[in-house]
C-alpha cells in the first residue's frame, strides 16, 4: 500500500455550505486555482444539480484547473449523475461522487428505505456514474453510525459495480477514533476486491475530533482525506486540511506524506477566509493569528533562547514570516530586551531594569504594549 495520502479539498462544495459563505463562480474558480498550486489532489467544486450556479462553477473551474482532479457531487439519483457528468464534460480528470445514507437512522427516518434497497441503489448509482466517468467515488453517509457488517455490504455492492473510491463519513462527527479507526480496518478485511479502490475519510467536527478521526483512519489504511481549508464546513466544520497535512509531515513515525506544499498554506488560509468572510478564529492550529504568538514570559523566554523550546512547527513551514513575541504584564524581562532589540536598542541590565519596572506598571493596564509605546519607555 502506498503511503501518500490524497487530498481530497471540499471548500467549494461542504465548505461555502456554511451561513453566508456563498461564493459566485469567479470567486470559486480564483480559490480553486489557489488550490492547485497548494498541490491537493482532488477539488470538489460543486453540486450541479443544485443550482445554475453550481453547475457553471464545475464546468468553469473544469477548464480552470488542470493538475487535480475535478469532482462533482450528487445524489443516488439518475438525474443528478447525469447533470454532473454534463458538467465535467471539460475536465481533464472528471470524477462523479455519489451516495446515499446507510445507517438504520437514516434508513428509517429520512430514506424511508429498507436495509435491500439501499444495496439496490448503491449498485445503480455507481453502474451509472460509470457511463460517464471512469473514476466513481461512492458515499456511505453517516458511515460513523453504520453497523460495520452492513456497512461492508454496501460497500461490496459499490465495489462490485465498479467504485474506484469508498468515502466513509462520519457524518454526524459521532466516533471516537479508535472507533473509526476500527471501521476503516474492518472494510479492508472484509469487502472482496477493495484494495483496488481508495477508501477516503470524510469527517465532521461535531465533538472536536475531525482530524483525530481522519488521522486514524489513515493509519488504519484510508488513503484519502476529504477536508477544507480553515476546517469550514457544516454546523461545527470539517477537518481542517492544514491540520492533517501537518501532522503527517510532523509525526514521521506515521509514515505518510502528501504533495501539499505547505508553504502556501497561510497565504490559502487567508484567501479563502477573506474571500468567504470567515474569519479564523486566533487560537486556531497552524493558521490561526496567534498560533505562533507568545505572550508568557516563560514560553517568551524559551522561544528567545531556541524556538523549538515552545514551537513544533517551523512558521515558515507554514509560510508565517516570524515567531511574534507578544508583550504583556505576563512577559519578562528577556521579552522586553528582544523587542527592543527589534527596535535598534540594547539597552545594559541596570537600563533594562528601570525600562522594565516602568513596563510592568503601563502593561498592567493595557493588553498588549505596541512598539510606539516601547519605543516611549526606551526614550525616556
Amino acid at each position: 500500500m502506498s503511503d501518500k495520502v490524497q487530498i481530497f479539498d471540499t471548500t467549494l462544495r461542504d465548505g461555502e455550505q456554511v451561513p453566508g459563505c456563498k461564493l459566485v463562480t469567479e470567486e470559486k474558480v480564483i480559490i480553486a486555482k489557489k488550490l492547485e498550486k497548494l498541490g491537493v489532489d482532488v477539488i470538489e467544486a460543486g453540486f450541479p444539480i443544485s443550482s445554475p450556479g453550481d453547475f457553471n462553477s464545475v464546468v468553469e473551474i473544469s477548464k480552470a484547473v488542470t493538475e487535480p482532479t475535478i469532482c462533482a457531487l450528487t445524489r443516488a439519483v439518475e438525474k443528478d449523475i447525469d447533470s454532473a457528468g454534463e458538467a465535467l464534460k471539460f475536465a481533464k480528470r472528471g470524477r462523479i461522487h455519489t451516495g446515499l445514507a446507510t445507517s438504520a437512522m437514516h434508513r428509517e427516518y429520512k430514506l424511508r428505505m429498507t436495509a435491500e434497497q439501499v444495496i439496490e441503489k448503491t449498485t445503480m448509482c455507481v453502474s451509472h456514474a460509470k457511463k460517464y466517468v471512469e473514476d466513481v467515488e461512492f458515499y456511505a453517509e453517516d458511515a460513523g453510525r453504520t453497523d460495520n457488517e452492513y456497512l461492508a455490504k454496501v460497500c461490496q455492492a459499490a465495489i462490485n459495480a465498479g467504485a474506484t473510491v469508498l468515502n466513509i463519513p462520519d457524518t454526524t462527527g459521532y466516533c471516537m477514533p479508535d472507533q473509526y479507526g476500527e471501521k476503516i480496518k474492518y472494510l479492508l478485511e472484509n469487502v472482496n476486491g477493495i484494495h483496488r479502490a481508495t477508501i477516503s475519510t470524510h469527517c465532521h467536527n461535531d465533538l472536536g475530533l475531525a482530524t483525530a478521526n481522519s488521522i486514524y483512519g489513515a493509519t488504519n489504511g484510508a488513503r484519502q482525506i476529504e477536508c477544507t481549508i480553515n476546517g469550514i464546513g457544516e454546523r461545527a466544520g470539517n477537518t481542517a486540511l492544514e491540520e492533517v497535512v501537518m501532522i503527517m509531515k510532523q509525526q514521521s513515525h506515521l509514515g505518510l506524506h502528501t504533495d501539499i506544499n505547505t508553504k502556501l498554506l497561510n497565504e490559502t488560509s487567508k484567501l479563502v477566509s477573506e474571500m468567504m468572510q470567515m474569519p479564523v478564529q486566533p487560537n486556531k492550529a497552524i493558521v490561526g493569528d496567534n498560533a505562533f504568538a507568545h505572550s508568557s514570559g516563560i514560553h517568551q523566554d524559551g522561544v528567545i533562547k531556541h524556538r523549538e523550546n515552545y514551537e513544533i512547527i517551523n512558521p515558515a513551514d507554514v509560510g508565517v514570516d516570524h515567531s511574534a513575541i507578544i508583550l504583556t504584564a505576563r512577559s519578562g524581562r528577556a521579552a522586553v530586551a528582544y523587542r527592543a532589540k527589534l527596535l535598534g536598542y540594547e539597552p545594559t541590565k541596570n537600563e533594562l531594569n528601570d525600562i522594565y519596572h516602568e513596563f510592568l506598571i503601563v502593561a498592567d493596564t493595557l493588553k498588549e504594549v505596541d512598539d510606539e509605546l516601547l519605543l516611549k519607555l526606551l526614550k525616556a
